[in-house]
């Protein structure tokens, strides 16, 4: 049986009606051209940039769930398409609807987005789709509860939604905050962020790891031969955050976005690649390959990440991930911080021009998977 979680609101508090709220997908499609031919950065290509391809693991005993509205009815056969001609391992897939819901193409490229980009990047994991009944905040909330309860007790849960702040967001972060799934495990929460200065709710909760974008350029415009090698070139600010409204800042905030705020919750945490565009196959409202950018595919990245780390740490007989941003920060404050994250210092415009250190356009940066693993597969909290 699957128990949804209830939320305590502060009393006298008024809580917006969630009925009537209602999230988008950011996904943005960059090409039509050639349906029969996958256009953009292939998943190969993704893997050696961030150094994917250097982590000895593939996922294998974690669940991750990607949350979204609406139903996909090709998403099953579209992902088996995708992952044959990739020569990506069978992914282990299942699509949960709750309710009844209405097939929608908009949501269903989304779908395929997260989907596609999990099984790229952690193709031994088991990949659960849980589909909202609507995109209203209401549906989506029940959908991320069933994510991380039994039986599926997802690890990591990946939501590329959102929908502009608003006054009593805050009163619904106990849907994210110190979430254990159905086997007692931490559950980390990953969220797409707007464009600049457009604040999406969930990315602003603290609980939530929130996702920017980039414009990514590789080494090398074709795949390399050595499958081992990484091919990064360098990264400048594509997407964008800014400091909430309404939520309070987190105390491992403090002092990386203390120019910005010292009270407030800043966006993003981290970034990654959202331009010049990545590959999809979707037959669902489109013809085939669709070239797609924007800071959706960020979402589903990093928590493919997450997953693999917590299943480094599984097979360490080691708890998943608890406070998984807590842990980003730490390791900004450290030493380490060169050689695990990538520092995005260009791009962007504004409040949400990049710089050195922490940014309002990229947070504290992109990964070097290969190495960042390494301390949080160690962090022992």
């Amino acid at each position: 049986m699957v128990v949804l979680l209830s939320v305590s609101l502060p009393l006298g508090a008024q809580a917006p009606d969630l009925h009537h709220i209602y999230a988008h997908p950011p996904v943005q499609v960059v090409s039509l051209l050639s349906p029969s031919t996958p256009i953009g950065i292939l998943p190969v290509q993704f893997k050696a940039a961030y150094g994917f391809n250097r982590i000895p693991n593939q996922g294998l005993g974690q669940t991750i769930a990607l949350v979204n509205a609406y139903d996909d009815p090709n998403i099953a056969s579209d992902l088996a398409f995708y992952a044959n001609y990739f020569h990506l391992s069978p992914c282990n897939f299942q699509k949960v609807k709750l309710g009844n819901p209405q097939q929608d193409s908009g949501w269903g490229l989304e779908i395929t987005v997260d989907v596609e980009q999990a099984c790229a990047l952690a193709p031994q994991a088991n990949i659960i789709l849980v589909e909202a009944n609507s995109d209203s905040l209401s549906d989506l909330f029940d959908a991320v509860a069933v994510a991380s309860s039994a039986p599926y007790n997802a690890t990591v849960v990946s939501m590329s939604w959102g929908l502009n702040e608003f006054a009593g967001e805050q009163q619904y972060d106990g849907y994210f905050c110190n979430i254990l799934n159905g086997n007692s495990q931490p559950v980390t929460f990953v969220a797409s962020t707007g464009d600049c200065g457009q604040l999406l709710y969930p990315s602003t909760s603290s609980c939530v790891v929130a996702v920017g974008g980039t414009t990514l350029a590789l080494s090398s415009a074709t795949p390399l031969s050595n499958p081992l090698q990484l091919d990064y070139g360098s990264e400048s600010a594509f997407g964008g955050g800014g400091v909430s409204s309404f939520e309070s800042q987190p105390p491992w905030q403090n002092p990386a976005c203390s120019q910005y705020s010292t009270t407030n919750r800043c966006v993003p945490d981290v970034a990654s690649a959202a331009f010049p565009g990545f590959p999809v196959y979707d037959t669902f409202g489109y013809g085939g390959w669709v070239e797609v950018a924007g800071t959706s595919v960020g979402a589903p990245g990093w928590a493919s990440f997450f997953t693999l780390v917590n299943s480094l740490r599984a097979s360490q007989r080691e708890s998943t991930l608890s406070q998984a941003s807590r842990d980003l920060y730490d390791i900004y404050y450290s030493s380490d911080y060169a050689t695990d994250f990538h520092n995005i210092t260009s791009g962007g415009g504004g409040e949400c021009q990049a710089g050195p250190g922490y940014d309002l356009a990229t947070g504290i940066g992109s990964y070097q998977a290969n190495n960042l693993y390494f301390p949080l597969v160690a962090d022992l909290n």
